[in-house]
């Protein structure tokens, strides 16, 4: 029996497949990373799965063991016909042939909740794009209990902070916002093939049933935070009256002494509370 390099090896040569960049794949290969991404997503037969970016499927062949259905969606099309020939003969497994950033995934969650009980998402999502389609999962509000992804190690502890850390940017408080986060196991580049030039880390985010905080106008409240973080080497003060959030300096000034938050505190030194206050004494 192949194991999982000699499988990805096998697959490539006999489709004549070469990693494509653009689309940042790179294949994983390592069986125990394979394991512990399907183990940490804690998926059962009473779960769909929706899985970004399958590649030649070789982690969709260990969820499909587990969940009750996996949604893969691809936007290769040569893996297209790679993973319907692969898969051919499983029932609980359907291919979507689209960029993920336009997939009406409410519509679909919607549609597979009528026969399973939890949506999660489980994927090795490609680098160059992780950012949005988090964004994506979290700011569309999304009937999804887990999101369990590799990703670049670097984003991943960004994503991963505590609000205030400095490592915060501010998709921090976004996931934080929405998630209770936490890291699951640093991968190696040696793990791929092609080997990525960085570090990779595997992060689960739990939904929260409810946000962290609550605030006026949560859509107010990151605009705040981005405007905030655009020009992070300046002062919060003086970002936030560049990018106009404050119509002065010294209305700035003063919100922030109201709010005894420090006129030289810079957007990372900040809790997602402060900027719930920031964004309750504005009118944008």
């Amino acid at each position: 029996m192949m194991n999982v390099l000699e499988e990805t090896k096998f697959i490539m040569k006999k489709n004549g497949i070469k990693a494509n960049k653009s689309l940042g794949q790179n294949f994983l290969i390592n069986e125990e990373v394979l394991s512990t991404i399907v183990n940490s997503s804690k998926i059962s037969k009473d779960d769909v799965v929706i899985e970004i970016g399958p590649g030649l499927g070789t982690l969709t062949k260990f969820l499909l063991e587990e969940a009750g259905k996996v949604i893969c969606i691809e936007l290769d099309k040569k893996m297209i016909d790679i993973l319907n020939e692969r898969f051919s003969l499983y029932n609980n497994i359907e291919v979507i042939n689209d960029d993920v950033l336009k997939v009406d995934l409410k519509a679909l969650i919607s549609r597979e909740k009528e026969n399973f009980k939890n949506v999660k998402v489980v994927a090795n999502l490609p680098y160059y794009i992780t950012t949005p389609i988090i964004m994506k999962l979290l700011e569309e509000k999304l009937d999804i209990e887990s999101i369990t992804v590799m990703i670049q190690k670097e984003v991943a502890d960004r994503l991963i902070a505590i609000p205030g850390e400095k490592l915060s940017g501010a998709i921090t408080y976004t996931v934080y916002y929405y998630c209770e986060s936490e890291k699951i196991m640093e991968v190696q580049n040696s793990s791929f093939i092609p080997e990525p030039e960085v570090t990779s880390e595997v992060i689960r985010l739990n939904v929260r049933n409810n946000p962290v905080i609550t605030t006026d106008n949560p859509e107010k409240m990151f605009k705040v935070i981005k405007c905030a973080f655009m020009q992070r080497r300046k002062t919060l003060l003086n970002s936030l009256v560049n990018s106009r959030i404050f119509e002065s300096k010294k209305e700035g000034e003063r919100i922030l002494k109201e709010l005894n938050i420090d006129l030289n505190a810079r957007a990372e030194n900040l809790s997602i509370e402060d900027f719930a206050n920031i964004s309750n004494k504005i009118s944008l």
